[in-house]
């Protein structure tokens, strides 16, 4: 164990007994790995006839980005994220990802039916060349 390991975990405050010594000294606990070995990455899927756009890791789906194509505009419905992944920014991935790949086609806009869409889009003006303009009543 490193110097750095030890300043980084110290380990839990014990008084040293064995040298008769009262005062607190500091033993290094084990380290834990903050990830998990061989960590699965993410996969993202284009499913056409579901209408959706769903991101995996592994054989968990972490979300789904569900839209209406009608061949000028993709609405975007429902952006979704299964509740034990939430809070990971996996929407916004997918989203990113889903707006990537339509920019890349460049035959279709973008209508944010979806609150959630609606949101990234806020956060991501470098990316409102895409979104469909409102028509005036």
């Amino acid at each position: 164990m490193t110097e750095c390991d030890k300043l980084l975990n110290p380990g839990p405050v014990i008084p040293d007994t064995e040298k008769g010594d009262t005062r607190f000294h500091l033993r290094p606990a084990p380290l834990l790995r903050a990830y998990p070995v061989g960590v699965t990455p993410l996969t993202y899927a284009h499913e056409p006839d579901a209408s959706r756009y769903t991101l995996h890791r592994g054989s968990d789906l972490l979300s789904v980005l569900d839209y209406r194509d009608d061949g000028r505009s993709v609405a975007m419905t429902r952006a979704y994220t299964v509740p034990a992944f939430r809070g990971h920014g996996y929407a916004a991935q997918l989203v990113d990802h889903a707006v990537a790949v339509l920019e890349r086609s460049g035959d279709r806009v973008v209508v944010p039916v979806c609150w959630y869409v609606a949101d990234w889009f806020a956060t991501h003006p470098e990316r409102a060349g895409i979104v469909a303009k409102r028509r005036s009543a």
